[in-house]
């Protein structure tokens, strides 16, 4: 049996969905139902249901965007950075091990040579480095309380898409956005996310930190091609002349654009399809919201 909190979130519905699928029993635990940032009442839980593992899929990331972050800083803080810790305690207590969903919007830009950010790179889009968006920095605080944690996978999720028109989706996003930034990053494809990263329980590949991207990188432009191309939109997509107007005219908070190396999920035998493909086939096979 899995535990899985955060289950009502974009990214938790994607867990139960792939449960489900899978057959694997699980207690969807909600916060409506039990405090479990409590730690002493999640340890009572997990001792009493005994689950073989745990998913975390809780945090705070702001709605529409993370710029709402910066007008609720101590609920970002305490569902990013506080929340984390007492989960490990209750974990660790209760001899649970566990997974817990991080971001890769800790890291701006790309290594020197252009590559993608590994592992073992330190995060350069934090309140310890860079003039980081706030929801960046709690999420770099909440890796750095599990920083030597026993029996944790952190799983760095990136701008998630998938095939169904939904707010959370980037793709739905980039349609609906007035304006665009043009910007390189990596970026995740859901159902191929909580695919990926249950495989690493399922395999027990080592505990620790990996970049749950699908390989390679992808421009604004290139996707906003792929989306004319596909026929889901033929709007005219227009753009800000650089960052510097984005700032000024729509945002309140820097973001991080990024490019990121998943090759150590892949050398553990967990691959995921290149971004260009992954857009590509999900803008093929694209879900409209019903009216």
């Amino acid at each position: 049996m899995i535990t899985l909190l955060g289950g009502s979130g974009y990214v938790g519905q994607a867990y139960q969905a792939l449960l489900k699928r899978k057959g694997i029993p699980f207690r969807n635990l909600k916060r409506a139902d039990v405090d479990y940032s409590d730690r002493a009442k999640l340890r009572e839980i997990l001792l009493k249901d005994k689950p073989e593992f745990l998913i975390n899929a809780a945090g705070y990331t702001g709605k529409p965007n993370v710029d709402a972050c910066e007008l609720h800083k101590a609920e970002c803080l305490f569902g990013n950075a506080v929340l984390p810790g007492a989960i490990a305690d209750a974990c660790q207590e209760a001899g649970v091990p566990w997974g817990h969903v991080s971001s890769g919007c800790i890291f701006s830009g790309s290594r020197p040579d252009g590559s993608g950010f590994t592992e073992e790179d330190t995060p350069n889009f934090t309140f310890r480095t860079n003039h980081c968006s706030f929801y960046s920095g709690t999420k770099a605080l909440g890796e750095e309380v599990l920083a030597g944690r026993p029996n944790v996978y952190i799983w760095r999720l990136r701008i998630p898409f998938d095939n169904i028109d939904n707010p959370r989706n980037y793709l739905t996003k980039l349609i609906r956005y007035q304006r665009l930034l043009e910007a390189t990053n990596s970026i995740s494809q859901l159902e191929e996310f909580v695919g990926a990263t249950f495989a690493c329980w399922e395999r027990r590949i080592p505990f620790g930190t990996y970049n749950v991207t699908n390989p390679g990188q992808i421009t604004t432009h290139e996707v906003v091609e792929l989306i004319r191309s596909s026929g889901v939109s033929t709007k005219e997509f227009v753009f800000f002349r650089d960052e510097d107007e984005f700032m000024h005219v729509a945002a309140k908070t820097p973001r991080s654009n990024c490019v990121m190396d998943s090759s150590k999920l892949a050398a553990a035998g967990i691959r995921l399809t290149d971004v260009r493909e992954a857009v590509a086939r999900d803008l093929s096979i694209w879900k409209r919201a019903a009216a």
